[in-house]
């Protein structure tokens, strides 16, 4: 079953009846629990074989053009 709640998506795998009151609880968990740098993008929840839930989050991350590498190395420039 998916949801979208506040713009998260939440996804539930092995929850019979796993409703949007569920994760909207879960997206609250989540923001409560875990550092919040980003913005939250998806949360998986999964029921295990031990009967306990797996949680999975993830923040979306910030965009970049490029990467650039910077050294220590010192060139010397004359004119």
């Amino acid at each position: 079953m998916k949801f979208i709640i506040e713009g998260t998506e939440i996804e539930s795998f092995g929850l019979d009846e796993f409703t949007e009151q569920d994760a909207k609880k879960y997206v609250d968990y989540v923001l409560e629990h875990a550092p919040r740098h980003e913005p939250l993008e998806e949360i998986v929840v999964t029921m295990c074989d031990d009967g306990k839930v797996d949680v999975d989050y993830l923040y979306h991350g910030q965009k970049f053009e490029r990467i650039r590498r910077i050294t220590g190395k010192r060139i010397a420039v004359h004119n």
